[in-house]
């Protein structure tokens, strides 16, 4: 019986295969209907060394990975009225987990309808003296809260900052919080990306910048995977970017940023996204399938692409 194939080549499978970055990490929004796919990240030969899940402690499903290998993350998400994500990470490291940093509040500049923890800049200060600042002295590297793209992130930031200083200073004796990265996000073209990223430089030099949210959403395929490609390249290439997380950790059906833009299909098998963020090569597999395309070796493209065209299969 002859079989007739359909072998579908796009020009991002053909040209692009991801190098080797220590600095690439997860964002990690587990599914609890699809518990099997938090073992995906960490498979044979991916290229993920760290991963943060917008909480202060580590998620279970990596319990039998070390953080040598998979480097927890701790995140303080919102506002709280004690010192109980400061005590969390000191009993951590005194039980022998090696924490070596720290984010700070997700989107405080947003509302809470979409995602943000909407902290004002005076409550976030306090909060922070109380439980981030201190953890500086066990070693840890503070990350600047994360605050959405919008126009008013830096200047949050910048009162955020100046709240922080009238809280440690006392009498003439001025003092300014310290901190070691920043934290940017992003939904929206490269351009625009490469602009924010810029701005971010010119309002806190000196200091990294981690892009811990960025993504472009609700495109069609060919633009959303030229836009991963452009942005990792030049994370990967640019010395002040320490790390970077894509957010898009799920599967298409579940998926706030359009159907396009994640790392699995429906069956949770690794898009051309997926697996380009995991260090392989193109996989084929459409976003919003609920399977796989049969998968050839990249050595074996260019000639079933002959057999294609010569044998008419």
């Amino acid at each position: 019986m002859r079989h007739s194939y359909t072998l579908v080549l796009t020009l991002s499978s053909v040209s692009w295969a991801q190098n080797p970055s220590s600095k690439r990490g997860l964002v990690f929004v587990p599914d609890p209907k699809w518990p099997q796919d938090n073992k995906v990240w960490v498979q044979s030969g991916s290229d993920l060394t760290w991963y943060y899940n917008y909480q202060d402690l580590p998620s279970v499903a990596f319990d039998d990975v070390s953080q040598d290998q998979f480097e927890f993350v701790p995140m303080l998400w919102g506002a709280i009225d004690d010192t109980s994500f400061r005590e969390s990470i000191e009993k951590q490291i005194d039980d022998g987990l090696e924490i070596t940093h720290v984010l700070g509040f997700n989107e405080p500049d947003g509302p809470s309808q979409y995602g943000g923890s909407n902290i004002a800049p005076s409550v976030a200060a306090d909060v922070w003296v109380k439980n981030i600042a201190p953890l500086a002295d066990r070693g840890v590297k503070l990350g600047l809260p994360a605050c959405t793209g919008g126009w008013g992130g830096i200047p949050w930031l910048q009162q955020f900052l100046g709240n922080c200083s009238k809280i440690i200073s006392t009498g003439d004796e001025k003092k300014n919080c310290t901190y070691d990265f920043v934290n940017i996000h992003w939904y929206g073209n490269f351009e625009g990306l490469a602009s924010h990223m810029g701005s971010y430089s010119a309002a806190f030099p000196n200091v990294t910048q981690w892009i811990t949210e960025y993504n472009l959403d609700n495109q069609d395929l060919g633009t959303t995977q030229d836009f991963y490609n452009m942005s990792s390249e030049y994370f990967d290439r640019v010395d002040a970017v320490e790390r970077y997380s894509l957010f898009g950790s799920f599967r298409s059906k579940v998926s706030n940023v359009g159907p396009n833009a994640v790392m699995l299909n429906n069956a949770g098998e690794l898009t051309d996204i997926g697996s380009w963020y995991l260090g392989g090569k193109a996989t084929g597999v459409e976003p919003t399938s609920a399977a796989g395309r049969i998968q050839l070796p990249i050595g074996l493209v260019v000639p079933a692409l002959a057999a294609v065209i010569l044998l008419g299969i």
